[in-house]
């Protein structure tokens, strides 16, 4: 049966279209806006010329960028960040979870008040910077990921997908045939969890990637700093690397200042990239996994 839209009913979605479409303008100016500027000569940019698309079409930023050693290696860095710290983040999240959606356990609610505490109170800075170091982990790779390893939030989600989507009977079939809880996790629920893997991959990986905090606290030594710290270096501090000038005239500073310029927009374009075609391949499970983890339960 189809139901006619009233008058009301339109004027509301002309409303809703309405406001849906200055949303969409307000979100992709700022990446039109950035990407036609890192193609863009850096003498327009500056004089304000370039709106939409790019305006003498130059790729002195890119090149400068992925020209530039320190580059590929905080590239790098963000990169083992992201795969090993996602990794480790699904691994203590799906661990934690199963047995916590399980009627059976007695200690579920208990362990989930504690788990539920922490997403308003913590320890605070100090007290994690100080167990960090005495856990010899400061300026390690692992004082990165570790930290910042379980995600309470994504843990709610995931117990409430698997006390929705995984059938008790299931279970209980699979202990008939001599299956143990570890060998039901490892060979039927996971293979049944794709959507919600995906989204707290998704989430993780983000997180891991546009994690800049960890680094400033816990890490000293350059040849592991990720990606995000030689960006905040030329944005924030405006420092660049002499070596990413060095086909540059030294005598000429206004090509010196445009480049640096026109390097900040590069820079952010190339750290961008990644997540941004990260998306669609896990988009058709972002909005299952959502509504399944956070409606039911």
């Amino acid at each position: 049966m189809k139901f006619l839209d009233t008058r009301g009913d339109r004027r509301f979605m002309t409303v809703v279209d309405a406001l849906l479409l200055v949303t969409l303008c307000v979100t992709l100016f700022p990446i039109l806006y950035i990407v036609s500027a890192s193609f863009s000569a850096p003498s327009a940019v500056i004089a304000g010329k370039v709106w939409l698309w790019p305006v003498d079409v130059s790729v002195s930023g890119y090149k400068a960028v992925f020209g530039y050693g320190g580059i590929w290696l905080g590239f790098a860095n963000t990169l083992y960040y992201t795969v090993i710290g996602t990794l480790i983040s699904l691994a203590l999240t799906v661990l934690a979870a199963y047995p916590l959606s399980r009627p059976d356990f007695r200690a579920g609610k208990p362990l989930m008040m504690l788990f539920t505490f922490t997403m308003f109170f913590s320890g605070g800075l100090i007290p994690t910077y100080l167990l960090v170091n005495q856990l010899g982990l400061y300026d390690s790779r692992m004082a990165v990921i570790l930290p910042s390893a379980l995600a309470v939030y994504n843990l709610i989600i995931t117990r409430t997908f698997f006390q929705s989507s995984i059938p008790r009977e299931l279970l209980e079939a699979a202990k008939l045939d001599g299956c143990s809880d570890f060998a039901f996790l490892l060979r039927i629920a996971l293979p049944l969890s794709g959507a919600i893997l995906a989204v707290n991959g998704l989430f993780y990986a983000i997180g891991y990637w546009n994690n800049i905090q960890s680094a400033l606290i816990y890490l000293n030594s350059n040849d592991k700093m990720p990606l995000q710290m030689i960006l905040r270096a030329i944005l924030i501090q405006n420092q660049v690397d002499p070596s990413l000038m060095a086909n540059v005239d030294t005598n000429a500073m206004a090509e010196r200042a445009h480049l640096r310029e026109q390097l900040k927009y590069a820079l952010i374009v190339v750290s961008s990239l990644p997540v941004i075609l990260l998306y669609p391949l896990v988009q058709r499970y972002f909005v299952r996994g959502i509504m399944i983890g956070s409606i039911k339960g």
